[in-house]
């Protein structure tokens, strides 16, 4: 069992409904499941089949999902790397798992001159374009058939997280992973069937067709989030009635920005930090639109969330005051405890017993851990388990690296992440307190807070402006913060073009020092 069950469901129960639009084309549930059985039959039909893995090299569309479903139906392994990684991470990616065949665009396949880890592919085809020693992907509809039985351990779908070390760590999803994570996403974004869905995270797609949504793929270059061409999203949304989007904050940061925001009934976004001020902004412009936040990671999606709607104003005072951004309680799916900070440390396995020991009250900052069946038990090869997994009796837990506390709502509190804590004489102090109530302040765009010369420093993005930089600092003192400079970028991750890159930003730092 797998999503192409679902799928398969959707297209008998009413093969005209619409699936997937993307810039060019549209395609029903019954059509898209007759282009994916043909997908798999032609993979079949090369030899590949259970244990034989696909790298997928192909833009954002309806192409795409055709070749995902294909493989997934022909009972294959799927392999995703984030072309905006750049070539180094492709070819460490690589270095972890060898793929059996390649399904890429004509571009791609030029990453053969110099990416060994691609040459040494034996099955090549092409999407688009001419290629030397590969066959033409173009598979044709066929008739229906049955997609291949796996068993819920059967590997899915490998995808690459770099984490803030640069070292890709191999996420390897199993069916019965992705199909845990489908309920888990359904209930707490509040899939309704029909519903029509702008999606910019591609992934979701696969739990969207599973429910029966209909899936506008973004027309916009899904890479950089931040450059959204809001002009374009907005005809797209009105042409296709679109009512619900979940993405980056920066992606609706630009489209709020250029007052360009569709008429959704509802957004969800999550990814990265997102601050008060950006969602006060949206709310208060869009007072019949639900506008969710959704914190999670790629280990384990989601974690919690919380409506907008449903932040009282003590909240708003608590996140002013730097008692760190509130993202909700956590989802049904998820088991979530506070225990100690011990980033560096490897954990040793425990009882239930011990667990339940050391970990935190309410009120008490530590590290987030997590279990549920959609979450990540352990990296390809076990590489990063050591470091990011717990052994809890017959459990396993996920350390997501994250500093926060637990109210008496039983709500959570995000503080920053473990690794990016200051620690100061006989205090510890976590960035996103002070960011969030630094976010507060009017036309703010971007800040980030580190142990600069020795000193708690708020970095705070644009022109120098000493008012502000007074402003903030005599604001913030209570909070830890010992100066305030202005600079002219702060980096930020490639996926979402919102979380903060710290040790890129103190790398710049010691670059300019020089």
């Amino acid at each position: 069992m797998n999503l192409v069950n679902y799928l398969a469901e959707r297209a008998h129960k009413h093969p005209d409904h619409i699936a997937l639009i993307d810039s060019e084309q549209s395609m029903s549930y019954g059509e898209l499941y007759e282009h994916v059985c043909g997908a798999s039959a032609t993979l079949r039909n090369r030899g590949l089949g259970r244990g034989d893995t696909v790298l997928i090299l192909q833009p954002v569309g309806i192409p795409l999902y055709i070749s995902l479903l294909g493989a997934f139906h022909a009972g294959l392994t799927v392999m995703f790397i984030d072309p905006s990684a750049g070539q180094a991470m492709m070819r460490n990616s690589l270095s972890l798992h060898q793929p059996t065949a390649l399904i890429g665009t004509g571009k791609a396949h030029i990453l053969r001159l110099t990416i060994p880890g691609i040459r040494r592919i034996k099955h090549h085809f092409h999407s688009s374009g001419w290629v030397p020693f590969s066959n033409r992907w173009s598979p044709a509809p066929s008739g229906i058939t049955e997609p291949q039985e796996t068993p819920p351990d059967s590997p899915a779908l490998i995808t690459f997280t770099s984490g803030s070390t640069g070292i890709p760590k191999a996420a390897c999803r199993t069916h019965g992973f992705l199909l845990a994570q489908h309920k888990a996403l359904a209930e707490s974004l509040d899939y309704i069937e029909g519903e029509v869905d702008l999606v910019t995270l591609p992934v979701f797609t696969l739990a969207n067709l599973a429910s029966g949504l209909i899936s506008v793929l973004a027309d916009t270059d899904l890479r950089f989030p931040a450059q959204a061409d809001s002009p374009s999203i907005l005809a797209q949304c009105e042409k296709h009635k679109v009512t619900r989007c979940a993405a980056s904050p920066a992606f609706f940061t630009r489209l709020h920005r250029d007052s360009m925001m569709p008429k959704f009934h509802a957004i969800y976004t999550g990814g990265a930090p997102v601050f008060p001020n950006l969602l006060n902004e949206i709310q208060s412009t869009h007072l019949d639109m639900d506008v969710v936040t959704v914190f999670g990671s790629t280990e384990a999606e989601p974690i919690a969330h919380i409506a907008w709607k449903d932040v009282s104003e003590d909240d708003h005072q608590k996140m002013l005051d730097g008692k760190g951004l509130l993202v909700g309680q956590t989802v049904p799916a998820t088991q979530l405890k506070i225990i100690p900070d011990q980033t560096g440390t490897h954990i040793p396995a425990m009882t239930e017993e011990e667990l339940e020991t050391i970990s935190l009250p309410s009120g008490k900052v530590g590290e987030i851990i997590v279990t549920g069946d959609h979450v990540l038990k352990g990296y390809l090869h076990g590489k990063g388990d050591k470091e990011n997994k717990v052994h809890v009796g017959d459990n396993i837990w996920h350390r997501t690296g994250d500093a926060a506390w637990i109210d008496e709502k039983e709500r959570v509190w995000l503080v920053g992440r473990c690794s990016a804590a200051i620690h100061k004489e006989d205090k510890t102090i976590y960035p996103f307190g002070i960011e969030c109530a630094a976010m507060s302040e009017p036309g703010m765009q971007r800040c980030a807070v580190i142990l600069h010369n020795e000193r708690v420093t708020l970095f705070i993005q644009g022109d120098q402006n000493e008012s502000l930089e007074k402003q903030l600092l005599q604001k913030l003192k209570i909070l830890g913060v010992e100066q305030v400079i202005s600079i002219t970028d702060i980096p930020v991750d490639k996926r979402h073009n919102a979380k903060i890159d710290y040790p890129a930003l103190k790398s710049t730092l010691e670059r300019v020092a020089k």
